[in-house]
């Protein structure tokens, strides 16, 4: 198995800096205001050939009793606990504080290998400046510069030497990314994405708290349901542009927003209690945009009475109208209740999303849709459809040849891909259709 490296410390001393630059990614929100990492986030990184997993925490205060720094607190102490060495993150300009003893108490009960860092380190000469670290009783003081790299093979190569040869991990053969399904759970804040998520894990792998806002960043975590492998994503809730108001909230948006945009199935998690919103629009808008495959789930179904249902019925007709493609159900993620339908819909929507269409088959069809319903005549002359092929998958497109095609209608365009959807089962992706218009010959003439 791979050997696992936990990041901990309190907040703002560069953890998610030091992430980013182990795995050499940008998954992490970096900025210069404390707090900013609420759930445990994981990566792969590799030495040389050796391979190991990354977990980013948030920043940890040990004695949190309440709120959201006790639930932060846990989810690093679950980091700690699954981690073969951790790199306790040391800020090396702000000197040691009582939160460090704190920490460093925390770590020294446990007995698992740890490591001081030093980071923001750059620019400081000797150990003088670092020396007041050693009081905490961990051993050597390993300094370096997250943001400019410096130390950091260093401190790597230490890390990976405590732990024993068999650890080592050559890297395995690329499994193919279409193995994988990329679940992407949106929706606004405080609709229940991460409890619906820790629900599936069966573990409190995420923060969920009774408060909008609390997750942050777009958070991977692996699954796997009947040999099926998942890449589950929670992403932070989507506010209206007017009411993003922390600098923090503007990163979790774009984090989002890209998470929406990489995946192959988006789950868009609504609130029943509280109907269908403007901002539950905007981010099924947003999924319908860049062609991901949509599943709605509207949780906490159990709180609502059946006036309440009917209200929510109209509202989804009227607000979601274009969402008709996208498999509906109802779910309670706190009581467990209505999830393992999810997983066919979910499946079928991935399934629907990378569908592949034969163009004989496609030209069969388009031929028979006009010999039903012709498309009206446009000006001086009718729409002449020829012939049909596939030019793409997730969404899957419909590219249609032939003659006056732009005066085809909207009406019309909806008539051929109710027929695609009808001929070849697609459920759940939006379905997009081409025209593409034949040279005229004679144009220069």
């Amino acid at each position: 198995m791979k050997p696992v490296l936990a990041l901990v410390g309190r907040p703002n001393v560069g953890k998610s800096t030091l992430y980013n630059r182990l795995t050499k990614t940008r998954d992490a929100i970096v900025a210069d205001l404390p707090g900013l990492t609420r759930d445990r986030h994981y990566g792969s990184a590799r030495l040389g050939k050796r391979e190991f997993i990354v977990i980013d925490t948030g920043g940890f205060e040990p004695r949190a009793e309440a709120g959201i720094y006790r639930e932060m607190a846990k989810q690093t102490r679950q980091a700690v606990a699954e981690a073969d060495v951790v790199l306790f993150v040391l800020d090396a300009r702000a000197g040691l504080s009582a939160q460090d003893h704190d920490i460093a108490n925390y770590l020294r009960k446990l007995g698992k290998p740890c490591l001081l860092v030093a980071n923001k380190a750059e620019g400081m000469l000797g150990t003088a400046q670092w020396s007041e670290f050693y009081e905490l009783g961990l051993g050597e003081v390993l300094p370096v510069s997250a943001a400019h790299g410096q130390g950091v093979r260093e401190m790597l190569e230490a890390a990976l030497d405590r732990l024993p040869l068999a650890d080592e991990v050559v890297a395995p053969a690329d499994e193919g990314e279409g193995q994988v399904i990329r679940l992407a759970v949106a929706g606004r804040p405080n609709v229940g994405k991460s409890t619906l998520i820790n629900t599936w894990l069966g573990e409190e792998r995420l923060v969920a708290f009774d408060q909008p806002g609390t997750t942050r960043d777009a958070i991977s975590v692996p699954f796997e349901r009947n040999g099926q492998k998942f890449e589950l994503i929670d992403t932070a809730g989507l506010r209206r542009k007017g009411r993003v108001f922390e600098a923090v909230e503007k990163f979790s948006v774009v984090k989002t927003l890209q998470a929406i945009e990489s995946a192959h199935v988006v789950l868009l998690l609504l609130d029943a209690s509280q109907g269908v919103t403007d901002q539950d629009a905007h981010v099924a808008g947003f999924a319908l945009e860049h062609g991901r495959a949509v599943v709605v789930a509207l949780n906490k179904w159990d709180a609502i009475d059946s006036y309440q249902r009917e209200q929510l019925q109209r509202s989804i007709e009227s607000r979601l109208a274009f969402l008709k493609f996208a498999s509906m159900h109802t779910i309670s993620a706190l009581k467990r209740q209505g999830l393992a339908p999810l997983w066919p819909a979910i499946a079928q929507a991935h399934a629907s999303a990378f569908k592949k269409m034969p163009t004989p088959l496609l030209t069969r069809i388009l031929q028979e849709s006009v010999a039903l319903q012709a498309p009206k005549r446009s000006g001086m002359y009718r729409p002449k459809m020829r012939y049909a092929h596939q030019g793409g998958m997730n969404p899957p497109v419909v590219v249609i040849h032939g003659n006056s095609l732009e005066g085809v209608s909207e009406s019309y365009r909806r008539f051929l891909e109710g027929r695609f959807r009808k001929a070849f089962d697609l459920v759940g992706t939006p379905l997009r259709i081409e025209f593409k218009i034949a040279d005229n010959p004679y144009a220069k003439q």
